[in-house]
């Protein structure tokens, strides 16, 4: 009997992760690339994303791999529904309830501890899933509220395919090419993109508050390589597949929706993350009015990297 993740009857807490397998691991371990690949050797699918860029990206891999007539995309910001789509890109809180598919992933899963969105990631570990394979990706750390929340899942640990380490502070003006500076407002944004484009020559710019249009056309700037450097927000930390050797934070403080806070080692580690590709080794460091970590921190940062990787 098929059962779409909407119609789902209740099942007893032991055999919740029968059938489900969670793929863990720190970031650039291919863990969206895995969930893409094994969408595509099934005849239909869907894949929640943390991100409107992840989604879009996300689309456009799938897109030219088997066409525009056979794929959805579905965010907050962006619905293309050709008529008869094998495969639904979908940010988490837009996937359809009523999607009957053989194959169905959720991405970056310790979403489910955030408090304002962990409710909708939850909700898709426990109810979603698919006819014949269901997959959750997500940091290592999160391993054993998975265990907890998904008994008898199937849990696989991947490792980082490229050493991360700490560069130190740099100037803005000294930053290596294919650099990401990340900052935590809009204000510190634009300042610093600003400020690099009078002293270095351009700089493409990626926060929440762009349009979808304008923020793809960010991406593909920096992509292409007619910019060198990126200046976004710390949603870069979310599985965006950039190509960044180097992580500049411009800022160690953030607004959670309650209060400003220092980064954790665990968010710190996330968005370093993000630096190196594939093999390709990367940095990160601090800039700007942004001091230099204390010790402590680089240590509980790259203990953090090396949690996501046990």
């Amino acid at each position: 009997m098929t059962i779409s993740f909407s119609q789902q009857p209740a099942r007893a807490s032991r055999t919740r992760g029968a059938g489900v397998t969670a793929v863990l691991g720190p970031t650039n371990t291919g863990k969206t690339h895995l969930a893409i690949e094994r969408m595509l050797a099934h005849s239909s699918g869907v894949i929640g994303l943390p991100l409107r860029l992840l989604a879009r990206e996300v689309y456009n891999k799938v897109v030219d791999r088997v066409g525009k007539d056979a794929v959805a995309l579905v965010t907050g910001e962006e619905k293309i529904k050709p008529l008869n789509p094998r495969f639904w890109i979908c940010t988490v809180e837009a996937m359809p309830r009523d999607l009957d598919v053989a194959f169905l992933a959720v991405d970056e899963v310790q979403l489910g501890a955030d408090f304002e969105r962990g409710h909708v990631f939850t909700d898709r570990m426990l109810n979603a899933r698919a006819r014949e394979e269901t997959l959750v990706l997500g940091a290592a750390t999160i391993r054993p509220m998975v265990e907890k929340l998904l008994p008898g899942a199937h849990v696989i640990s991947r490792p980082r395919l490229s050493t991360l380490t700490y560069a130190g502070e740099k100037k803005l003006t000294r930053l290596p090419p294919k650099s990401a500076i990340v900052a935590f407002s809009a204000e510190e944004v634009y300042a610093i993109a600003e400020l690099i484009r009078r002293q270095r020559g351009g700089a493409a710019v990626v926060l929440g508050a762009l349009s979808p249009r304008t923020r793809n056309a960010q991406v593909a700037l920096y992509q292409s390589g007619d910019v060198d450097y990126l200046v976004a927000t710390d949603a870069i930390g979310m599985g965006l597949n950039l190509d960044v050797d180097h992580v500049a934070f411009g800022s160690d403080r953030k607004f959670d929706g309650y209060q400003f806070r220092k980064l954790n080692p665990a968010e710190l580690a996330q968005i370093a993350g993000r630096a190196g590709r594939a093999t390709r080794d990367g940095t990160f460091g601090t800039t700007g009015r942004c001091d230099s970590f204390e010790p402590e921190l680089r240590i509980c940062s790259v203990a953090a990297m090396a949690q996501y990787e046990s």
